[in-house]
């Protein structure tokens, strides 16, 4: 893409302001370090934009706060307080996932994501946002928690102008077939590999 241009203009009867403006499902996957960050990042610049942003987090633990939940959150506060930038709304689903494995069983986890992916689908049908970041998403399809036609389905027809981007490794085959824009992040090096744990401000 030369200089932010497409190398290839599709004969579909749209103008270049409808092409531009049509919603993306994005997905960010891989083994490297990266994908919520971008995922993150994506939704401070659509705060910017003034956008209706709404988080759904799989996966990590309700009781870890993440740096990003707090920056966030305080942009949706400061929308309440002075009209700037838009709404935001953070959800974890359920009772949450811990990588130790530790609190509630595998059929509690299944049913908080079963949930969490519900309210989505709610959303989604109300037009509720304009960007969804659905956090480490790809783990309870992979999982067989959620069922990847269901997801795949309510993805391709969802109402509106909404925008929703995906984080986790393996991404499922099908949803990056129905993903218009598709990021796979590739570890080169990372401190783990040298028995480096993560760092305050880095990693959280």
């Amino acid at each position: 893409m030369p200089e932010g241009k497409p190398l290839v203009v599709p004969e579909d009867g749209l103008t270049t302001r409808q092409r531009r403006n049509r919603p993306l499902v994005m997905v960010h996957t891989g083994d490297g370090k990266g994908k919520s960050t971008a995922a993150f990042g994506l939704a401070i610049r659509s705060w910017n934009q003034g956008w209706n942003v709404g988080v759904f987090q799989f996966v990590k633990s309700a009781k870890w706060r993440i740096g990003e939940q707090t920056v966030l959150e305080r942009l949706g506060e400061l929308h309440e307080q002075t009209g700037e930038g838009g709404p935001v709304a953070w959800h974890k689903m359920g009772a949450g996932w811990s990588w130790s494995r530790k609190e509630g069983s595998t059929e509690d986890h299944a049913a908080d994501a079963i949930e969490g992916w519900a309210e989505i689908k709610r959303a989604l049908a109300e037009e509720r946002h304009d960007l969804y970041v659905l956090d480490e998403f790809t783990y309870p399809i992979n999982w067989g928690w959620l069922d990847i036609d269901d997801v795949v389905e309510t993805l391709r027809s969802r109402p509106g102008r909404q925008y929703v981007v995906m984080t986790g490794r393996r991404a499922d085959a099908k949803l990056v077939e129905v993903a218009d824009l598709v990021t796979e992040m590739t570890k080169v090096k990372h401190p783990m590999d040298v028995g480096q744990k993560g760092q305050r401000g880095i990693e959280w």
